[in-house]
This record gives structure tokens, sequence and C-alpha cells, in this order.
């Protein structure tokens, strides 16, 4: 393993922020870019070599390859990760502006949903993934809520309560049990994990997740990231009676003054449920 792999793997290893998840894709985006900048001729570099000039080839490079605004501020966030843990953040810009990465859309109109479907099931021989990705369709939870949660304790009667533990950004949440369908999931849950929660006993968080990841791709199955959207937008529809923006409902500019604080009142409730804490994060779900 050459010098910077291994200190970035160190680094990673002493610091360890945000959710597993998180920490994961770090390591992943922060060994690319080690294996990168030697592909680049930058070798026997070290953790604390990074320069300027390490971040603007990086930059060039990545918007050579026609990466997505999103793709290359995912990357800028671990460099600037990587510069403060070793007490040099002047060597990257503030803004991203500066280096002429565009800004990120969030708001399409373009629905990104995904619905599960039997086929989908069918195609998984891991339980465990089976009836993680049940619930994200059931419940929009995040593939992290969906693997750590023990659906016994969860189970509130009428409500799904998550613990801190197993969300993102550390927020606890609600979110109502309001369909037969639903509860079937929840209990089928229950079955499986009796006391404990959807990763297997023998495994760990990690190993469960890599797990997940190789059934979803041997089966084909991309962006489950979708299965959240698709709660959001059926949930819209239930709490304001008409299809949302991303599935060609009424833009906001469309809505009488009365729609539009059925429609706020929607966003908001969906915001909660999904674990963000701002009402405008449901455009990235609804559109706008």
């Amino acid at each position: 393993m050459r010098d910077l792999n291994y200190e970035l793997k160190q680094l990673c290893i002493r610091n360890r922020d945000g959710s597993f998840s998180t920490q994961y894709a770090r390591e992943r985006i922060l060994t690319m870019i080690a294996n990168q900048l030697h592909e680049m001729g930058f070798h026997h570099m070290l953790a604390a070599s990074l320069k300027p000039k390490h971040v603007e080839a990086l930059v060039e490079r990545w918007k050579a390859e026609s990466l997505s605004a999103g793709t290359i501020k995912n990357r800028m966030t671990e460099l600037r990760w990587w510069a403060e843990k070793i007490a040099k953040q002047n060597v990257i810009a503030k803004d991203n502006d500066q280096y002429g990465i565009p800004q990120r859309k969030y708001v399409t109109n373009v629905s990104q949903s995904r619905v599960l479907t039997t086929g989908d099931l069918e195609k998984l021989t891991d339980p465990w993934t089976r009836m993680s990705l049940k619930l994200q369709a059931a419940f929009g939870l995040r593939r992290e809520e969906s693997i750590k949660i023990r659906p016994e304790w969860a189970d509130r009667g009428d409500r799904l309560a998550l613990k801190a533990s197993w969300t993102k950004g550390g927020r606890e949440r609600e979110i109502p049990i309001r369909t037969a369908e639903q509860r079937l999931v929840l209990d089928e849950a229950k079955q499986l994990a009796v006391h404990g929660s959807l990763i297997p006993k023998a495994s760990s968080y990690v190993q469960q997740l890599q797990r997940f990841k190789a059934q979803c791709m041997a089966a084909g199955i991309q962006h489950v990231h979708g299965h959240r959207h698709q709660y959001a937008q059926e949930r819209y529809r239930v709490l304001t009676g008409w299809a949302c923006p991303a599935q060609g409902g009424p833009t906001s500019k469309q809505l009488t003054y009365e729609q539009k604080a059925i429609d706020r009142h929607a966003r908001l409730t969906i915001s909660q449920e999904l674990g963000h804490g701002r009402e405008r994060i449901a455009s990235v779900y609804l559109g706008r």
C-alpha cells in the first residue's frame, strides 16, 4: 500500500465522523483520490503533503471526465475533511465557484421515484436485504435505517419510532403507521428479526451493508433511494388530494391560496417523516 493511501486510511480510522455509511463513503472517496493523484504523477505523497496544486489538478480531471456537479462537490467535501484533519484548511478555497464547479441542481420536477416490485424481491436470496427494502418502500426509510432498525422496539402500535443511533444526523423521529400494508410489512420484519435488528447475528453492520449492496447489484436493483421518493410522492397525494409536481401535478404557481396552505402543510409533514428539518428539502422528492 502506498504511503498516502495508508495515511489517509489511518486518518479515517482515527476520526470516526458521521454515520457508518458516511465513514465508509469517505474512506472510499479518499482512496480513489489517492490513486488518482498517483496516476497524475504526484508520487511519494503523505497526508500532510496536500497543496493547492493537488486540489486544482483533481478538479480539472473531474471536470474533464464530465462528472456531475453533485459528484464533484461530494469529493470536494472529503478533500476539505482531509485538509481540516491535517490543519491545512487554507489549501482549499472555501467557495467551489473558484474552481468553476457549477451549482448543484436539486429540484428538477422530474420524478426520481422507484417502485419496489414483487419481481425485484424474488431476485434476492438474502431475506434480511429483502426485508430492509420492503421497509424502505413502506416507510420511506434510508438504507442505513432499514438495516439497523429493531422492528420490535420500533413498533409503537400506531407509529414507527426510529432511534437517533439509526438515523442520519442522529435525529430521532416517528412515522405514522397508516395502512394495512405497512402493518403487514412491519409484522413480517418483527418475525424475521425477533428481538434484534435486520442485521444477522453473525454479521456486523458493515458486513450486512456490503451484502445488501451485492444483493441489489446482482438483482439489478439500482437507486434504492428512489423508494424514499416514491413514499414521499404517495404521501403527498394522500395529504393533498392531488399529484406532486414531480408526478405531473400542479406547480406552486398554479395553486390557489387555499391549496398553497395545504401544500405547505403536506411538505412539512413529509419532510419530518423523512427525517429532514426543513420544508424546502421536500422539493427534492416532490418538485416545486
